[in-house]
């Protein structure tokens, strides 16, 4: 009966694995974004207009999350830290929430001290395929968390899928050798 079990367990989680790999919307074998200008979009902060632009000649760490996803929420502390560390080296985290709830987004924004620049995309809604946003669709991002490593001259320079401890000594030392780059 044990036997039955794993055997029936394995073969689920084999078949969960496929099914993944053949929606649509996985990125399996997409070429990196690597080398490519980052694609400019306007938001707000503070009220204020802004642009990806402007923070040109800055490393930026923008970041695509919401409060709902769990990876997204474990990583807001990593994230507010790497704002810390950055800021002074000429680098920053951007956020860029795909929240529908903009209640939920500012709530969290106060409970979790994040001081670093975050937008909520207002064109975020939740469809039958699951949430979309008009700034994550047009960079690729469908699923949360997803980074995207901007160099000082506006190209990407890494893009980052899933959560991260930006703290890490490999990840800092990735940062540091970005930050270097004039």
């Amino acid at each position: 009966m044990k036997r039955k079990i794993i055997t029936g367990l394995t073969l689920g989680a084999v078949a969960g694995l496929l099914i993944i790999f053949t929606i649509p919307g996985y990125n399996q074998g997409e070429a990196s974004p690597a080398g490519s200008a980052a694609k400019d979009f306007s938001f707000a902060l503070d009220g204020k207009p802004a642009q990806l632009s402007d923070y040109r000649g800055k490393v930026v760490v923008l970041n695509f999350w919401a409060t709902w996803c769990p990876p997204c929420v474990d990583e807001t502390p990593s994230l507010v830290a790497l704002q810390h560390y950055l800021a002074p080296k000429g680098g920053t985290v951007l956020g860029v929430s795909v929240d529908v709830d903009a209640e939920a987004y500012t709530r969290f924004i106060q409970q979790n001290g994040i001081d670093f620049p975050t937008y909520r995309d207002p064109s975020a809604e939740m469809t039958t395929k699951g949430a979309y946003a008009k700034i994550s669709s047009e960079y690729g991002t469908y699923m949360w968390p997803e980074t995207y490593v901007i160099d000082r001259h506006g190209r990407i320079a890494r893009k980052i899928v899933g959560a991260q401890d930006w703290m890490s000594p490999a990840m800092t030392k990735y940062l540091d050798s970005v930050l270097a780059e004039r």
